[in-house]
């Protein structure tokens, strides 16, 4: 997503090339400085049980898809602390470990993702109201019920056997 105003004095920016990166950056001429392109960082998460035998999809907003638990990253919060809030928030589990897998750049909301898998202590979700539904499923179980083509099963995919393979439509 370009910036065409500059984000502290409302300003027109022009592209000018910057040495130090490379490529062209905008340039705000009344404040003398370049800005850097803002977007959103969220977090999604393959929730696994304590042996690491199941996972745990949610069903969010009256979709009927499986999908990952996820959430953005507050101003002031690290990723990792986002990633147990969230599922603390939604599911009302406690992370025991967490680790981070793989980023990704999500075009359609601007938004980088990063993917942890979050190992948590009980295995009875009590969830808030923005899941519908949730159900615990092998790892084999839940690839075949997260939903196809997203970024969800791409990250899901990808946390257990190395390969990312992202959806075009996330890339533009």
């Amino acid at each position: 997503m370009e910036m065409n105003y500059c984000t502290q004095c409302g300003g027109k920016l022009e592209l000018r090339f910057h040495e130090g990166e490379g490529r062209l950056i905008p340039w705000c001429e009344s404040c003398g400085a370049y800005r850097y392109p803002i977007f959103n960082t969220a977090v999604s998460m393959v929730v696994m049980d304590e042996k690491k035998e199941k996972v745990l999809l949610i069903r969010q907003y009256g979709r009927p898809a499986y999908v990952l638990v996820a959430g953005y990253v507050n101003q002031g919060e690290d990723a990792e602390d986002a990633a147990a809030r969230e599922i603390r928030e939604e599911l009302d589990l406690t992370v025991s470990s967490l680790h981070f897998n793989h980023s990704h750049y999500f075009a359609p909301s601007n938004t980088l993702m990063l993917n942890f898998t979050a190992t948590v202590k009980e295995d009875q979700p009590r969830p808030n109201r923005e899941v519908d539904d949730w159900a615990w499923f092998s790892v084999e179980e839940a690839k075949a019920h997260i939903k196809p083509g997203s970024l969800a099963e791409a990250f899901l995919r990808g946390s257990f056997d190395g390969n990312y393979v992202f959806p075009e439509r996330s890339r533009k």
